[in-house]
């Protein structure tokens, strides 16, 4: 059978995309939409790109040498892009090819005027728009301008803009195919574009629409600002009518120029109410058969809309499945867990069937519904208490979701219906043997898990899983954990208050709680230095550590002068805190237990940056310093009006601190080591399904739910299709920037901060860890490639508690994400490092090597000149 290389619009729909590109697609679907209007045209399809660059001399060598190019090495993309494009725009048109292309311009008018126009096989997809990577050309005229103009498309393909979005997306040059979609000009009164979704609040029942006079490219090009109109429920809530002074108009030979719009018209608005309000029906109509928010370009001409292009809107964040048509307001998990990346599907599945509340999953994120919290007033008052103490960002968007008149219902306080049972808890003393208990209670219960998984496997190791997660709730829920946990904290903003308004010491507590004991985050820092003591003084071995790439290289290391010492340190710290990793609460990534080798830089950094016995002595400064800190601040309340009794008072509550806020940490220690012993266990019934030919590779099942991993053991059968597009999925949710709170209606809100007390230009963030400190601003994204002198400064999006090794040889931290209580707050306070967390956009703000002074006790990051 001939390949087709020439497809009408109408015979083509929105699963053709490798035929005839994702614009393609796209206008062949649209063409079936009832009452919407495409300028009809036909597609040259990616068998005609194949075909003539299957001709093209020396383009195999070309590609190789483009795909390994470095996206950052511009100079180099730019004279292999430029050698491709002139090569394909030079490569001869078979003749068959260009007389199936003069036909069908033939088919749309006698000497028409056409629009041509790139369409990748990698363009206007769910995860990837590439919009503007590829070029169009309007009022092309006749048939030999239209073959010259579509090579050009072909060679668009190579522009360096387009190479280095296919790089940095990780798209193989070549898996990406060019179409060309050729379609009859229209020369309209106006056009612009429709967004079904508001583009900037993400709200999804709010379209939004831009309009100027004559051709779209006027806007596109910055040319002239237009008219905006926000349309909600067929009402126009927002008209703003630009002065466009300029516009777009088609040529009759062929091409366009720049016009000025007479003086009498330019502050009319291009289109009317009824209009705008009938286009954003049609819009919805699209939005319907695409099934999510458009992008739309769209043309007026005779008071009919001609809809050119429609893509989805990239940049949305999903809204979380309500299953009703009520108003929700969510809260996202992963600013509270210090861990805003995506989570793969057995991930975030895990967490929820281990988690105390119900969860929702959007955009491979976990979010807690607090609508009905937020509805009644002492729940309300409580809910914005607890979140602001620990995040104001988020206190403060949902304070602007409560004013939004009638989105949040009011409802009655819900009547306790007496005095719980059994009354309120017994006070908890200040008793060190409190936490030694619970500490122990915890380690009994990992242990017994231990034991009793071993045997399990197939369907009975679910079983048993479902109720090992009852255990772990069991665990986390402990009343007596609970209260221990709350007192620290009150204990911490009792002090913090009270010295405050008695002394005017700000954040007195981030000072009197250095170095307390039993903190097992602080603990893990401490002791990676430790280890580095065992590898200090034998250089073999720090040579050897520069080098290593393997996985496997501890037996290696075991081998050299000093090594079997070396490794042992190693793997007593691995037996430790092996199970800890960046990302831990989602049980898909690589525990340190699984890839040793991301600490070995950390390892390296130490063994350069610190003496012997760094640990110990670290530890001792900042007891000695909590100490003096105690001794002033009761001195000096001694010396006021009823001074003893406040002194006695801040005794009581110092002593309190130190014995309980070290137990903040450790439940979660508890979480990641029950994570570490399923995890394990689940890996060994994957491998089970790669030997029964059932799965190519065992971390297949990360990008399946706990359910469905259930499913497939039992059944012996999994869908590749959805691995697959789950695995597309979770690669485009890395794109998508998870806001604080999130509505239903698509209301992306990441809060402000309401302060007028900070310099100018500064960036605004919490103040968690007192002090002061100027320094070398380190960007660090990754933990694996942090690269840390003494005096630096961390800035980074978010810590978790594997990040607390870094900690021990930091000066200062900045963070984009976090709160008062979250981990890096607790142990930048432990370890005495000035920090400043939740200021927005910092690792983009601040460059790597700047110079920056952060406020630690105000709150606020200086960029230094």
């Amino acid at each position: 059978m001939t390949e087709q290389y020439v497809l009408g619009l109408q015979e083509i729909d929105e699963t053709q995309v490798a035929v005839v590109g994702g614009k393609g697609a796209q206008l062949g679907g649209l063409s079936r939409i009832d009452g919407i209007s495409v300028p009809g045209g036909f597609c040259v399809t990616t068998g005609a790109f194949r075909r003539v660059m299957a001709e093209v001399a020396s383009i195999d060598e070309l590609l190789d040498r483009l795909s390994r190019s470095d996206p950052d090495d511009r100079e180099t993309i730019r004279t292999l892009g430029a050698r491709i494009r002139e090569a394909v725009e030079g490569a001869a048109v078979p003749d068959d090819l260009a007389v199936a292309i003069t036909r069908a311009v033939g088919g749309l008018g006698e000497d028409v005027a056409c629009a041509v126009r790139s369409s990748a096989t990698a363009e206007d997809l769910p995860w990837a728009s590439f919009a503007g990577q590829q070029d169009t050309y309007l009022n092309v005229v006749g048939s030999e301008a239209v073959l010259r103009h579509v090579s050009r498309c072909w060679a668009s393909l190579f522009t360096e803009r387009a190479v280095i979005y296919r790089q940095r997306n990780g798209i193989d040059h070549r898996t990406v195919h060019m179409a060309v979609v050729v379609q009859r000009m229209v020369l309209p009164d106006a056009s612009g574009i429709l967004f079904t979704a508001d583009p900037v609040t993400g709200n999804r029942r709010v379209a939004t629409v831009d309009a100027g006079f004559g051709l779209g490219e006027a806007l596109v090009s910055g040319l002239v600002n237009p008219d905006v109109y926000k349309v909600r429920d067929d009402e126009i809530v927002v008209r703003t009518i630009a002065a466009k002074q300029r516009a777009v108009h088609a040529l009759p030979a062929g091409g366009t120029r720049e016009v000025t719009v007479d003086s009498r018209r330019q502050e009319q608005p291009a289109l009317t109410d009824a209009q705008v309000v009938r286009l954003v029906r049609l819009g919805r109509r699209i939005e319907a058969h695409f099934g999510r928010p458009q992008d739309i370009e769209w043309c007026l001409a005779d008071d009919g809309f001609q809809i050119v292009q429609s893509r989805p809107i990239t940049t949305l964040f999903p809204v979380p499945e309500s299953g009703d048509r009520e108003n929700h307001v969510y809260v996202s998990v992963g600013h509270g867990q210090m861990m805003t990346d995506p989570m793969k599907a057995l991930g975030h599945s895990m967490w929820r069937l281990t988690a105390m509340v119900p969860m929702h999953e959007a955009g491979g994120r976990l979010f807690v519904d607090v609508t009905r919290r937020l509805a009644a007033p002492t729940s309300r008052a409580g809910l914005l208490d607890v979140l602001g103490k620990g995040d104001p960002l988020i206190r403060d968007a949902l304070e602007t979701v409560l004013d939004r008149e009638g989105f949040v219902p009011t409802l009655p306080d819900a009547d306790p219906g007496g005095p719980p049972a059994g009354g309120p808890p017994a006070p908890l003393e200040t008793d060190p043997a409190v936490v030694t208990r619970l500490i122990e209670r915890s380690e009994a219960s990992v242990a017994a898990l231990e034991r009793d998984i071993r045997t399990k496997t197939g369907p009975a190791l679910f079983d048993f899983l479902l109720e090992a997660f009852e255990e772990h709730k069991r665990v986390l829920s402990d009343p007596l954990s609970i209260q221990a946990i709350m007192a620290g904290m009150e204990a911490t903003w009792w002090l913090n208050d009270k010295l405050l308004e008695w002394l005017g010491e700000k954040n007195a507590a981030d000072t009197l709680t250095l170095s307390v004991p039993g903190n097992i985050t602080s603990e893990m820092g401490l002791a990676l230095l430790d280890v580095a003591d065992a590898i200090r003084p034998h250089p073999e071995l720090v040579t050897f550590l520069q080098g290593v790439e393997d996985d496997g290289f501890l037996d290696e290391l075991a081998k050299l002068p000093g090594g079997a010492e070396a490794r042992d340190a190693i793997e007593a710290y691995l037996d430790r805190y092996g199970m800890r990793c960046v990302g831990e609460i989602d049980i898909t990534r690589p525990r340190w237990r699984e890839r040793p080798t991301t600490l070995v830089p950390v390892i390296l950094d130490n063994v350069r940056n610190f003496e012997p016995g760094a640990a110990e002595q670290r530890f001792e400064q900042g007891r000695q310093r909590a100490q003096e800190m105690e001794r002033d601040v009761l001195s000096r309340l001694r010396a006021l009006p009823d001074g003893d009794l406040k002194a006695d008072e801040a005794k009581r509550m110092i002593d309190r601190v130190r014995t309980f806020i070290g137990y903040r940490e450790y439940p979660k220690y508890g979480i990641i080591s029950r994570y570490f012993v399923y995890k394990r266990a689940l890996l060994a019934e994957a491998e089970r399904l790669v030997r029964a030919g059932v799965l190519p590779e065992a971390e297949d099942v990360f990008h399946l739910t706990f359910q469905e991993f259930h499913d497939a053991v039992r059944s012996h059968r999994v869908d590749d299709g959805l691995i697959r597009q789950r695995k597309e999925a979770f690669r485009s949710y890395h794109a998508l920037t998870p806001p604080r709170v999130l509505t239903s209606e698509g209301d992306a809100l990441t809060g402000a901060y309401r302060r007028d007390d900070v310099p100018a230009g500064a960036l605004v963030g919490l103040p968690v860890s007192a002090g002061t400190v100027e320094g070398r601003a380190r960007v660090v994204l990754d933990m694996a490639d942090a690269d840390l002198e003494a005096g630096d400064i961390l800035v980074t999006a978010f810590t978790d508690p594997s990040w607390s090794p870094l900690f021990v040889g930091i000066a200062g931290l900045v963070t984009e994400v976090g709160g008062l209580m979250t981990h890096g707050a607790v142990i930048a306070r432990e370890y005495g490092l000035p920090a400043v967390v939740g200021v927005e956009q910092a690792t983009r703000l601040i460059r790597d090597g700047q110079r920056i002074r952060v406020h630690g006790t105000d709150g606020y990051v200086e960029i230094l000149p």
